[in-house]
This record gives C-alpha cells, structure tokens and sequence, in this order.
C-alpha cells in the first residue's frame, strides 16, 4: 500500500492579496506556509509521495523552495488548473497508483499545523473505511436560513450534534477518489471539497477527530494566530 499526499497550491488567495503574495507563499516563522505544511507530511513515515499542484508560473518558485530547504526526493510538481478541483485531478492522474489499497489524501496548502498524528489517524481510518475527513464539532448554533431581498429568514434550527466543521485532510482510495472526480466531470459538478464529491458519488465518509490549530489561513490575522501556536 502506498500513501499519496495531494497540495493544492494554484490559489491566488484574493483576501491576502494586500500581503504581496499567494498566501502559501507567506512567511510563518521565517518560513513558508507551504514549506509548513509539507513537513508535516514529510514527518509521517506512512507517506510515499506528495504532489504539489501549482500554477505554471509558479513552478520555478517551487522548485527553489524543495532546494532551500531539503524537502527531499518524495514531492513532485504538477501543474495545478484554474480550480481547487481541477487542480486535484491533474494530480490524481499524476498518481502512479496500481494498487486498490493505495491511499490518497488532500491537504489544504494553507493549514500548516496539521500534527502527524492526526494524518496518522486519518490514514488508518481510509485504511477501515475507504474514505475519510479531518472534522472538528459545531460549537456554536447552527440556522439553516432562506435568503430575502431584505436578508437571511430562519428556516430552522440544526442540531449540533449533527454538525462537523470539514478541515482537511480528505482523502479516500485511490481508485474511489478517482471514480468520484470522473463522475463530477461527466456532470459538471463542481464540489466545495473532496468530501462533497465522495458524497455525491454515494461513497461513505468517516470523520477523524481534528483541533483547532488545524485552521486555514485566509485573512491576514490568521498569520499571527499561527505564529501564537508555532511559539506554545
């Protein structure tokens, strides 16, 4: 069996656009976002390769980076598409998976505190399952609303319990991965993550427990949140 790690990093992140740069490409603690996040990776012994799906353009700044830091032989390049889901199938087909065990997981580029341990129990829960997600429980209220000319009209109340907040990873089977983005395409589906795709294609999905740290990194307070982590 073999692990493959999936990055999406084609964003141009629009609401970090002040800060200069693609926001994988920001400095946390002198280092990269990106460079955070693959580490982690790198980290568990279950990994065999990762895949960072980039814009043509950003290749050679890839490439600098895999040098300056010695992230070694395990991460291949691959050109990313103008979507968070085109960019995961053009590293899907990249995939030299022949296996039905081969496992594949997809991390947000821009979640660098991903532990070991949680990667670690989102392999084996694939392992049991087929397919799983990093999920955290609703805290707060949820509404389900109508939206009105005069704004949003509650519709009802959802219980908590039957809420998870979606981080990543998500991942699956190689080949049920594949089957739910080749039904997405035939259809032009369009999903908000891994998950709604396996879902759609009638695929179940088991949630492993995740953490707060394991938070995007959208806006630009969301640096410093990270660096408050990183320095505990």
């Amino acid at each position: 069996m073999s692990v493959f790690v999936i990055l999406p990093a084609a964003g141009i992140g629009t609401r970090m656009a002040s800060a200069g740069a693609p926001k994988q490409f920001l400095s946390l603690k002198g280092k990269p976002i990106l460079v955070h996040s693959l580490r982690a990776f790198l980290a568990v012994p279950e990994v065999s390769n990762i895949y960072v799906a980039v814009r043509e353009s950003e290749k050679p700044r890839i490439d600098e980076l895999l040098a300056e830091f010695n992230l070694g032989s395990k991460i291949s390049v691959v050109t990313g598409g103008d979507s968070r889901q085109s960019s995961v199938a053009n590293a899907l087909a990249a995939l030299p998976s022949h296996s039905a065990d081969d496992i594949v997981l997809v991390h947000d580029a821009v979640r660098p505190l991903i532990d070991s341990a949680t990667i670690t129990r989102t392999i084996q829960a694939i392992e049991k399952h087929g397919a799983a997600i990093v999920g955290t429980p609703a805290v707060d209220t949820i509404k389900q609303v109508e939206r009105t000319a005069d704004g949003a009209l509650i519709t009802a109340t959802i219980p908590r319990e039957l809420i998870v907040h979606a981080q990543t990873p998500q991942g699956a089977r190689v080949p049920l991965m594949r089957k739910a983005f080749a039904d997405a395409l035939a259809d032009d589906f369009i999903g908000t993550d891994e998950s709604s795709l396996l879902e759609r294609a009638s695929i179940p999905v088991f949630v492993v427990p995740g953490h707060a740290r394991n938070f995007k990194v959208t806006q630009p307070g969301d640096l410093e949140i990270a660096e408050f982590y990183l320095a505990g």
